[in-house]
């Protein structure tokens, strides 16, 4: 299997492209030059800073650097930003800033780059209170990636059990389980989970937030996986393996869990892998309409709350980068399943 997955260029570059999100939203305090909810009234939408390795005299230089910058007002009262060409702002390495715990272990205050306290550099540009788009991006990340991941291993791991257990049964007990998974199916998805998400208090903490968005994007996409499994489970059941088991005195839900289950994992990871984006996209949504995480914490959807104006879209574009890391996310998972797809099953073979 891996020399397969190494053959297909697009899937490692897709997971090379994941492994630096997780190990950027990881180490997020390191990367990112300012806390996330450190604002500047003077930076207010401030325009992606322009890195410059030549300065106006034609003078190349081996350090990177940003010249200062001042704004004007037009007539419509917004903030037209200016380079000073007089006055460059070496970009440093390895810089004092703002203290955290790595990995909420270590204590620090090294950031991976910075400028003078005088000036502020915004690889990604401002937001609307002056704060760094791509430290908080970065802190966005935690938030996103991890839903993404712990929503699918706890949902499927609810689908795996269930759908075993409705397939190794039958009966009254496949039943009762099949009608429940219909219920749910039946409603759509995005409705279900603003009916949800509504029917708790407002006022909840990001925490409390976080672990809601979990519970119910779990609650949603445990029952699609049930269904697969339990029609899986249907027909491992008369093995002979579960008959030796039998014999052999083990228990039911012992059977289900050691011999019945873990014949579904090829179906399952691919599954799994595959259906990431999804609570990607569904955290992403509650956010940018009100009822994710809230700010000041950040997500990838609560930042894209600023683009829901064309007006805004226009004037200031870049408040659509954390759409581009959706995007990014969601496909790399889709090309790495498709890929892990294949692997398995060569006769579903698709050419990526």
């Amino acid at each position: 299997m891996m020399k397969e997955f190494r053959k297909n260029r697009l899937a490692v570059l897709c997971l090379l492209v994941l492994l630096s999100l997780y190990g950027l939203a990881l180490f997020a305090d390191f990367f990112s030059p300012y806390a996330y909810d450190e604002e500047d009234v003077e930076h207010l939408w401030s325009p992606p800073a322009k890195i410059h390795l030549i300065d106006r005299e034609h003078n190349i230089f081996l350090k990177p650097f940003i010249y200062k910058d001042s704004f004007t007002i037009d007539e419509y009262y917004r903030r037209i930003y200016r380079e000073d060409r007089t006055q460059a702002v070496p970009i440093r390495f390895f810089v004092r800033g703002f203290s955290y715990k790595l990995l909420g272990l270590f204590k620090s205050d090294i950031h991976l780059f910075g400028v003078a306290d005088s000036s502020k550099i915004f690889i990604l540009g401002a937001d609307s209170k002056g704060r760094d788009l791509f430290t908080r991006i970065l802190y966005g990340a935690r938030i996103s990636l991890s839903i993404g991941l712990i929503g699918v291993l706890i949902s499927y791991g609810i689908g795996l059990l269930l759908g075993g257990i409705a397939g190794y049964y039958g009966g009254r007990v496949d039943m009762i389980l099949m009608r429940l998974v219909e219920m749910i199916m039946l409603v759509p998805g995005f409705y279900l989970m603003l009916a949800l998400r509504s029917s708790f208090p407002p006022n909840l903490s990001s925490t409390q937030v976080y672990v809601l968005l979990i519970v119910i994007l779990s609650f949603i996409g445990w029952a699609s996986i049930a269904r697969v499994i339990r029609g899986m489970a249907l027909s491992l059941r008369e093995n002979e393996f579960v008959y030796a088991a039998k014999s052999l005195g083990l228990r039911d839900l012992q059977i289900i869990v050691r011999h019945i289950i873990p014949h579904t994992f090829s179906y399952a990871i691919v599954t799994i892998v595959l259906s990431i984006p999804g609570y990607i996209l569904g955290e992403a949504a509650l956010s940018m309409i009100g009822l994710g995480i809230q700010e000041p914490q950040a997500s990838w959807g609560n930042l894209l709350s600023s683009a829901m104006g064309i007006v805004n879209i226009k004037l200031f574009p870049w408040i659509l980068t954390p759409g581009l890391f959706i995007i990014a996310a969601s496909m790399c998972f889709y090309v790495l399943g498709e890929t892990l797809r294949d692997i398995i099953d060569p006769k579903r073979k698709i050419s990526l």
